[in-house]
């Protein structure tokens, strides 16, 4: 038991810290902690680690919408794209035999970290704001079926392509595009949790009760600090983070 604890409370730490800091899912840190040092299932782990994202990801939305770094709007057309393009992804996916891209996101973590500490994103919301409607809805329905369509083959990602695109393709502002990308990942999240729960049946309740608290913990304090700092203090945290936590889940892949 002891054990079991132990391994929750990294794994709900890393999984926070990326949620309330950079809009990372909790999967990506959760799952591969789950799989290697408890024996559990990889299907079970995923869901256990959908499940802590939800809440992660709706408590730190709520504190990025309530300093006003949330684009709503925009996010739930982004998000409906996602969702479909998902569908779709997934049904490509499974006409391609033994596609297994798991290192993907463990990569693109890493590279996405590097990226703000060396050049960080310095966009202010008077820029984001001279953008026109009409262009940024056009923007977040391409965006998000490019994000759904790659996550849906390769099973992994969300949140940091969603991070890239919103900062490096449609021009967002750092604390609004994480907020923006947490507010998307809690549905998406649910969506799958509810979807593994379903199919798979009941997870091991102490580990989905002690994951879903320390992520929402470490996600809450991570957006409490986030909302607080300058923007090239943030981009320094992000990047460090992100190029840490990219490192860790791949050691832990490969001591699996």
């Amino acid at each position: 038991m002891l054990l079991k604890v132990i391994v929750c409370f990294l794994a709900g730490l890393g999984a926070g810290l990326g949620t309330g800091f950079a809009g990372m899912s909790a999967a990506a840190v959760i799952s591969p902690m789950l799989i290697t040092f408890l024996g559990l299932p990889a299907y079970e782990a995923v869901g256990i680690a959908l499940a802590s994202d939800v809440l992660a990801s709706a408590a730190s939305a709520w504190t990025y919408g309530k300093n006003k770094n949330l684009d709503i709007r925009n996010g739930l057309v982004m998000m409906a794209a996602v969702l479909l393009f998902t569908m779709v992804g997934s049904w490509i996916a499974s006409f391609v035999p033994n596609t297994t891209m798991g290192s993907f996101s463990v990569f693109m973590t890493m590279l996405l970290g590097i990226k703000f500490i060396v050049k960080p994103v310095m966009t202010t919301k008077e820029s984001m704001a001279a953008v026109s409607p009409k262009k940024r809805v056009v923007q977040s329905i391409v965006s998000g079926s490019v994000i759904g369509s790659i996550c849906g083959f390769v099973g992994a990602g969300g949140g940091m392509m969603m991070l890239l695109l919103l900062t490096s393709v449609l021009g967002y502002e750092l604390k609004t595009a994480v907020g923006t990308s947490v507010f998307i990942m809690t549905f998406t999240a649910l969506t799958g949790a509810v979807s593994h729960f379903a199919f798979g049946g009941a997870p091991d309740l102490w580990c989905l009760g002690l994951c879903v608290a320390f992520t929402l913990l470490w996600a809450r304090i991570a957006a409490l600090f986030a909302n607080k700092a300058s923007p090239k203090t943030l981009n320094r945290v992000v990047g460090v983070v992100l190029t840490t936590l990219g490192a860790v889940i791949l050691a832990v892949k490969l001591f699996s």
